[in-house]
């Protein structure tokens, strides 16, 4: 089974990162080794659509493994959120995001509970603005992807649902699960632990209940 796992761990790693879970691989470890991470992520600079496998590809990994069998990546990876169009090089282009991220926390504009995110954005990494944490992380996990909160800072034209379907697949997997049949009936409901915090990442600050009602 132990030459079988350098096969596996793409797959896993894909795989459970689409179903919210962690899977083993230190970014802390080998970010003191490379300094930028498009020397392992080679396609990231210009990838444009979220559908483009990032991960690194087997001759990066050899040049300090060599002795490990490592498999290509999979042809395309599982996506956990229905995300169709966003383009990695149009974006880095742009540079380091991470003082306009910081900014907004400190202004009190960004549309979510930022939790301890603001320490993670005094940082030179220009990817390390969206994906935080990966200095400190010894596994990756949902915690180190972009939060739409994060997007919203420069795309703030928020007018759901037709604002949503210019970065989502359209559908009703947009809607929250919490979003149910009797949702008008119970949000207000003191017990729901619904606030205007809670809806602003999709609704904005400056929404009211006769926008929707």
């Amino acid at each position: 089974m132990a030459h079988l796992l350098p096969r596996l761990i793409p797959a896993l790693l894909l795989a459970g990162l689409a179903f919210g879970q962690s899977q083993p691989f230190s970014h802390r470890t080998h970010l003191k080794l490379v300094a930028d991470c498009r020397t392992c992520h080679t396609r990231a600079a210009e990838s444009q659509s979220p559908a483009d496998n990032l991960l690194p590809e087997a001759t990066a990994c050899r040049a300090c493994h060599e002795s490990v069998a490592i498999p290509a990546p999979p042809a395309s990876p599982v996506r956990a959120f229905p995300v169709r169009r966003f383009s990695h090089r149009q974006h880095l282009q742009f540079g380091n995001v991470a003082p306009l991220l910081a900014a907004a926390i400190d202004k009190k504009t960004y549309l979510s509970d930022p939790g301890d995110l603001r320490r993670h954005l005094n940082t030179d990494n220009a990817c390390a603005g969206c994906h935080r944490g990966l200095d400190e992380s010894d596994q990756v996990s949902p915690a180190n992807m972009p939060r739409m909160a994060d997007c919203l800072v420069c795309h703030n034209k928020i007018d759901p649902p037709f604002s949503c379907e210019t970065c989502h697949q359209p559908g009703p997997q947009l809607k929250p699960s919490n979003h149910t049949r009797d949702f008008t009936d119970v949000h207000t409901n003191p017990r729901s632990g619904l606030d205007k915090t809670t809806c602003a990442v999709c609704h904005g600050r400056r929404f009211t209940c006769q926008g929707c009602h």
